[in-house]
């Protein structure tokens, strides 16, 4: 195991990602709003779910100099995609942000582990 990323570019891609989604949920886009409401996230705690995703990105990004942080910011974003999923399963939502959003995204925060601080 490795405290600092090697290689590094899979920890940028998900950086990108997450600041990217981070944007789309400040006024969520219709397809993330509609996600929200399809496995039943309270209105009033959307408001939550752009810092977590900035601060994904912060820490994987800063995690590229500093020991271990990028590695532990991984691991909580696959518990974040876990726990995603199983909102999905629970509310009965299997179509696209099931399987395309939610556990693609799981398999590429498992991977970038994986690839970058496991082999």
């Amino acid at each position: 195991m490795t405290l600092l990323p090697d290689p590094v570019w899979p920890v940028v891609f998900l950086a990108a990602i997450s600041l990217g989604d981070g944007l789309l949920c400040l006024k969520p886009a219709r397809f993330i709003a509609r996600c929200f409401e399809d496995v039943g996230w309270p209105r009033r705690l959307w408001w939550i779910m752009p810092p977590i995703k900035f601060a994904a990105a912060g820490g994987l990004v800063a995690g590229i100099w500093i020991p271990g942080l990028a590695a532990l910011t991984t691991v909580c974003l696959v518990a974040y995609f876990v726990v995603a999923i199983a909102m999905h399963i629970r509310a009965r939502d299997f179509g696209r942000n099931l399987f395309v959003n939610a556990t693609g995204m799981l398999v590429i925060c498992v991977a970038t582990g994986v690839y970058c601080f496991l082999v």
